[in-house]
């Protein structure tokens, strides 16, 4: 297995348990949020499949500046359901990871992903992981939303 097959099994993965999480959340509770500062189950979910698209556009054009003028086919639809959104946002996800089997694995360590806007610059092996923790993090903050609206939260430990 080489770095892209891991680094694609990881981002497989990672969406694989989101998904069960994801699904686990009863609809009447997907506008839930723990606080008014807070996202929403809904808004979580969203940002995430959202997030994606807008880092592969950021990976493609070596930093935040591919942000600029682009059109974010996330921005003029509304959530509806988990299973609308995951459907939506596929052929989005199936890009990403066809952009990532594309990788020579020395760009890994030899392209700059400029993000000096926000704070930092890092290679782009090191924003891919970044991109998949992002996930992981969201998802671990919906487990604990699921806690805290007292539901049952999936077994994501297979």
């Amino acid at each position: 297995m080489n770095q892209n097959d891991l680094i694609i099994l990881n981002f497989e993965e990672i969406r694989r348990r989101s998904k069960k999480v994801w699904r686990a959340i009863p609809s009447n509770m997907l506008d839930w949020k723990p606080d008014k500062n807070a996202m929403t189950c809904a808004e979580m979910i969203r940002h995430i499949l959202e997030g994606e698209f807008l880092y592969h556009q950021i990976l493609k054009g070596k930093g935040s500046g591919a942000l600029t003028n682009l059109s974010n086919p996330f921005d003029t639809k509304q959530f509806t359901t988990v299973e609308d959104e995951l459907a939506y946002a596929q052929p989005y996800r199936e890009q990403f990871i066809s952009y990532i089997k594309t990788i020579n694995p020395s760009d890994f360590e030899n392209i700059e992903i400029d993000r000096s806007d926000v704070g930092y610059v890092r290679t782009l092996g090191d924003m891919l992981l970044r991109i998949a923790y992002h996930e992981s993090v969201h998802t671990g903050q919906l487990l604990d939303y699921m806690r805290t609206m007292d539901i049952d939260r999936p077994q994501i430990w297979d």
